[in-house]
């Protein structure tokens, strides 16, 4: 079970049921990446602004790949129990689907750590989500943002996962 130590106890909870950070110090340095994905659907006429790069407030795939990636670096400033992590790598990528009448946004973080960076991959594809939200809510405040998850997991004792 993911997020949960053996015998099926949730690793953010002490012995008294509290919220507590875990230790991770006797955990080895390994190489760990994760990847999150996040789609932002809209109307057609506004994946065209994103597209033709005619929205008011100006490059939204680049300023949303921005958005994500400073995100991704301040995880653990925004989920309480999370490690504070030395990233060695976050990527944004933003690629508009107009099948869809969507943005799909992958998001990609690496650590050599003791930790996961499930987090910060789900992160960044939420804050980038959520600013092109913010650039184009002028337009078309009807956009969702949908399908946040996780989608690839490398590295650490629990091993590999990808979604299927």
């Amino acid at each position: 079970m993911s997020g949960s130590a053996p015998g099926g106890r949730l690793t953010h909870f002490d012995a008294d049921g509290k919220a507590a950070m875990v230790d991770v110090g006797s955990k080895d340095v390994t190489s760990r990446t994760a990847v999150a994905k996040a789609r932002v659907l809209m109307a057609p006429d506004t994946l065209a602004r994103v597209m033709e790069g005619t929205a008011a407030k100006g490059d939204v795939l680049g300023v949303a790949r921005l958005a994500g990636i400073m995100a991704a670096k301040k995880t653990s400033d925004l989920i309480p129990l999370c490690h504070p992590l030395a990233l060695t790598k976050v990527a944004v990528d933003l690629m508009p689907l107009p099948a869809d009448n969507a943005v799909e946004i992958t998001a990609t973080a690496k650590v050599e750590g003791r930790t996961g960076v499930e987090m910060e991959a789900l992160t960044a594809a939420s804050v980038a989500g959520l600013t092109v939200y913010d650039m184009l809510k002028a337009v078309d405040r009807a956009m969702r943002i949908t399908d946040v998850r996780l989608v690839e997991k490398t590295g650490g004792k629990s091993g590999d996962y990808r979604a299927e």
